[in-house]
């Protein structure tokens, strides 16, 4: 069973946050330059929320509110799931799916080491049952 650790280890740490107090506009900005659909809202090292394009389209958008006058503070989700490092890949699916979030920060010792999105989970799990039949395979024929 693979661990969140083991999908940091081949996706990277990268993380892309943002301050609370930046203007919505910046953050649709970095989005887009980053090719990522949330980023974490931070304050140094400090986790407070998470804002994705979902936010965006429902407290922004939809609301008529200003992207260039609205801060993060005020659309950002809170509080924010978070795994650590020793959860399982189906601990963090069922998360997602029962939660209906699609981004999972990682913790470990209260700091935050990575981002999952559901797309590094679903490809996860493509991966181990792809293997988990290539083994059924060789049983059978061996």
């Amino acid at each position: 069973m693979r661990l969140v650790k083991h999908l940091l280890e081949g996706k990277g740490s990268a993380i892309h946050a943002i301050g609370p107090d930046a203007p919505v506009l910046d953050a649709i900005r970095l989005m887009a330059d980053k090719y990522v659909g949330a980023l974490l809202v931070m304050e140094g090292v400090n986790l407070h929320g998470i804002v994705s394009e979902r936010d965006y389209a429902r407290k922004v958008i939809l609301k008529g509110r200003s992207s260039k006058d609205t801060p993060i503070r005020d659309i950002m989700s809170t509080p924010v799931l978070t795994v650590t490092p020793h959860d399982t890949v189906n601990h963090c699916m069922k998360l997602v799916t029962d939660k209906r979030v699609r981004h999972l920060p990682v913790l470990e010792g209260g700091r935050v080491i990575g981002v999952l999105s559901i797309g590094d989970l679903v490809k996860a799990v493509i991966e181990d049952q792809a293997e988990e039949l290539e083994h059924m395979q060789r049983y059978i024929a061996g």
